[in-house]
């Protein structure tokens, strides 16, 4: 059996071969704000769990999460909230087949960032 020539093997194209695009950054972003979501959940969860063990273990939670870092990963995670659901709605439409081609997906896109960010300012405004 011959052994393979690691030289001769072409190499798979990587981020540096290709152009940075819109597309791409949404991707990355709705993976990250998927998970920065179900960690915001454990949180929450937690201040929950906290209501019911005791006051003051609820007085402790509540007192990190209302600090200014605890409303600041709040904030970001409305913001996350927003732009996942906006990004799904937008991966719905290309299921039925709409905004698939380049225009139509990089002004979906942006739809998405302008919508998250009203909708997340809109939250907090009427909240």
């Amino acid at each position: 059996m011959a052994t393979p020539d690691p030289s001769n093997r072409p190499l798979s194209p990587h981020l540096s071969v290709y152009r940075w695009e819109l597309g791409m950054t949404m991707s990355i972003f709705h993976r990250a704000t998927g998970m920065g979501m179900a960690l915001t959940g454990i949180l929450l969860v937690w201040w929950f769990l906290s209501a019911a063990i005791s006051p003051s273990y609820f007085a402790f939670v509540d007192g990190i999460l209302t600090s200014w870092v605890g409303l600041v990963v709040m904030t970001v995670s409305l913001w996350a909230f927003w732009y996942h659901f906006f990004n799904g709605v937008r991966h719905l439409r290309w299921d039925y087949g709409k905004n698939l081609g380049v225009h139509g997906a990089n002004r979906s896109g942006w739809y998405v960032v302008i919508l998250s960010f009203g909708f997340a300012i809109g939250t907090i405004w009427l909240a």
